[in-house]
């Protein structure tokens, strides 16, 4: 068997997998829903399908088993049951680890499941299954779409009885309707319409063309014309899509609008089909103008089709490596500007500015074909809420929204366990159990919200639940305790919420398996600065917390701001950057030795980027200060010189220089001197340690 085929089978099984827990969650909401039903029961046969065929036989043998019972349960012999999802989501994990076990006997666990399967089976079935606790109130299932939740193109010809109008019909409303159930595009024949003086307002004279495009099903379409199929002559054709893109004469011919020698005359001149047909009298305007309609459609949906065919699946390392060689490009692209700069010649200045265009668009294009929706990490979480919801007796809903926001693939892949550990604690620490909640006359079903939207050159991801918020009192007492703070220390509230980031801190009263050991959001904290990011807590009691998330898009390639001190260079990340104004001696001496800018009549604290990183010499006389916002925060950072934008290629310091404070990467410039990246959380952080900076 081809390994690549192999790798490419793995690669879709995976997917069908994550489709298939999203429609088992959905359908534990909504046990009725058959179209739930239908697209389990379809991922099951083409794992088995594909399993069979790329040899992988224990997977194809266990889910024919499990297909075999989701055939019951779409005949409605047996019905939906929470304890059915349950089996169906442990068969499912066992699928995925069965995709990476060697060839062999099955496990024992694939029996037990099997044998669940059949207990279910076994036991009398009622036909309606119980109501699920945890759908939302209020909720109402998927609109049922009877062609398995793929759109057909539908050609509906609706020829009203001449005395319509008599039954208190319009015929308006029934087009209105169909408007309703996808895209739809109207062709009014009007060619029997009489003259003015011999109309009876009484008669409807008009018939319609309708080309519908959707996944509603022909049923749905029948029941718009269930009160007047009796007074009306309706046909619903679907159109083949398989045909591609069809010839206007095929299409009316079709239809029944010509005959075959009517289309055979026509062909013999040279000029449009559709006028010949008309100045002949074969056809009416109207009807050529509704099979140019169809034959619109046909060519978008070839279109489509085409599309969708020529996409590739290319591997997570070409594209790692494709990135590396483009940041190489555009470092070699800041030295031919830096050279041409000091040219005199117009060739090389011309030269230089098109290949600083090229490589910023492949630039932009290579970081986009990284980009994934964060929906694909969002969607693991149902699983998580459902299962610690159920473990710990809580009734949960999760809630998303942004599922459509991008972000590099490295930075999602690294951003799963953090939020994990956030929703696990919300889960736990947050949410209250659902008397707890009845009682303090909030809804029994507890929320988490999840969240992110694009804010610049970052996302931010927001984590909301409406639990009971943090404790104020108990994280004071606990900080106390460890020697953290002082007892008459005057703490912000954000300066109070921010101990849970340390290590080892909890305030639980009992260690469970899910938290209590004061481990997790230190490791949190850790791994969002880790991908140069922030974390931001908010809490309010008895109405919930909400944790902020700030990250940068990409980590290959950002746009920084340039700065030196003496020859040394540094980059900060331009998107936290606000404003640069000078520092003067005569600004130092008004601030009697404090670290402190009077900026428009407000005091903003600033760090000396030369004392940090120890360069010694005498600053000039007049520096520069780069204010950046950092949570909220306005820090400033002395410089000698401001130099400009820079795009900046990052480079990792190696293991050597992995524990170096306040720098989280560097990047070459156009003359190869090297740039070390500000870590501006980081050195804020260490300066708060040891300096009163702040004070």
């Amino acid at each position: 068997m081809d390994a690549n085929h192999q790798a490419v089978f793995l690669e879709e099984a995976q997917e069908l997998l994550v489709d298939l827990e999203d429609s088992l969650l959905e359908l534990e909401r909504f046990p009725q829903d058959k179209d739930l039903i239908g697209q389990v029961f379809r991922a099951m046969h083409t794992i088995k399908g594909s399993g069979a065929m790329f040899g992988f036989n224990a997977v194809a043998s266990f889910t024919h088993e499990i297909e075999t019972f989701y055939d019951k349960v779409r005949e409605e012999i047996i019905p939906v049951t929470p304890e059915l999802i349950n089996i169906t989501l442990i068969a499912k994990d066992q699928i995925r680890a069965l995709l990476t076990t060697p060839p062999g006997e099955a496990p024992s666990e694939l029996t037990e499941t099997i044998s669940a399967f059949h207990r279910l089976a076994s036991k009398g079935e009622t036909t309606t299954p119980p109501e699920n606790q945890f759908s939302p109130k209020g909720a109402s299932p998927p609109s049922s779409t009877k062609n398995d939740g793929e759109s057909v193109i539908f050609r509906i010809r609706f020829m009203p009885g001449p005395r319509i109008f008599l039954t208190g019909t319009n015929p308006i409303h029934l087009l209105s309707e169909l408007q309703e159930l996808g895209d739809c595009e109207v062709v009014a024949h009007t060619d029997k319409i009489p003259l003015i003086n011999e109309i009876d307002p009484d008669i409807c004279y008009t018939s319609w063309d309708i080309i519908l495009t959707t996944d509603k099903g022909a049923d749905a379409i029948k029941d718009v014309f269930i009160f007047v199929e009796d007074d009306c002559e309706v046909t619903i054709d679907i159109i083949p899509t398989e045909t591609g893109d069809r010839k206007l004469g095929e299409i009316l011919l079709d239809r029944g609008d010509i005959t075959p020698e009517a289309l055979d005359e026509v062909l013999q001149e040279k000029k449009f089909i559709g006028e010949i047909l008309v100045e002949k009298g074969f056809v009416s305007a109207s009807a050529v103008e509704s099979a140019l309609s169809e034959q619109k459609k046909m060519r978008e949906v070839a279109g489509k089709q085409e599309d969708t065919s020529s996409t590739v699946r290319v591997p997570a390392e070409r594209l790692d490596a494709l990135v590396n060689l483009v940041g190489e490009l555009v470092t070699v692209q800041a030295r031919l500007s830096q050279i041409a700069s000091r040219s005199s010649d117009g060739i090389i200045l011309s030269l230089s500015e098109e290949v600083e265009r090229l490589t910023g668009e492949l630039r932009d294009t290579t970081l986009n074909i990284r980009m994934l929706p964060i929906g694909s990490t969002f969607g693991r979480f149902k699983r998580l809420v459902r299962d610690l919801s159920l473990e710990l007796g809580k009734e949960i809903e999760l809630t998303t929204e942004g599922a459509e926001t991008e972000l590099d693939k490295t930075v999602i892949e690294k951003l799963n366990d953090p939020l994990v550990h956030l929703i696990r604690n919300s889960i736990d620490h947050g949410i209250e159990a659902p008397e707890t909640r009845t009682s303090a006359g909030k809804p029994r079903i507890g929320t988490i919200h999840l969240s992110a939207v694009h804010s610049g050159a970052n996302v931010k991801i927001q984590i909301k639940d409406d639990g009971s918020g943090l404790n104020k009192e108990a994280i004071l007492a606990k900080a106390i305790e460890k020697g953290l703070v002082s007892t008459n220390a005057d703490l912000t509230d954000k300066e109070l919420y921010n101990f849970i980031l340390h290590p080892g801190f909890s305030t639980a009263q009992k260690v469970t398996n899910v938290s209590g050991r004061g481990v997790g959001m230190d490791v949190v904290k850790r791994a969002i600065e880790g991908l140069r990011g922030s974390i931001d807590i908010s809490s309010e009691k008895g109405k919930g917390t909400t944790i902020n998330v700030t990250l940068p898009l990409t980590l290959a390639i950002v746009e920084g701001l340039l700065v030196a001190i003496k020859e040394n260079y540094f980059v900060l990340p331009l998107s936290i950057v606000e404003e640069c104004v000078e520092l003067t001696r005569e600004d130092v001496q008004k601030a009697h030795g404090k670290n402190i800018a009077y900026i428009r009549g407000e005091m903003v604290p600033y760090i000396r980027l030369r004392k940090e990183f120890n360069i010694v010499g005498e600053p000039p006389s007049i520096e520069q200060i780069v204010i950046t916002g950092n949570n909220g925060d306005r820090v400033g950072f002395v410089v000698d010189t401001v130099m400009g934008e820079h795009q900046t290629v990052i480079k990792n310091l190696g293991r050597f220089y992995k524990d170096v404070e306040g720098v989280s990467g560097a990047t070459i410039l156009g003359d190869g001197t090297v740039a070390l990246i500000v870590d501006i959380p980081k050195l804020i952080k260490n300066v708060e340690l040891t300096e009163a900076v702040f004070g």
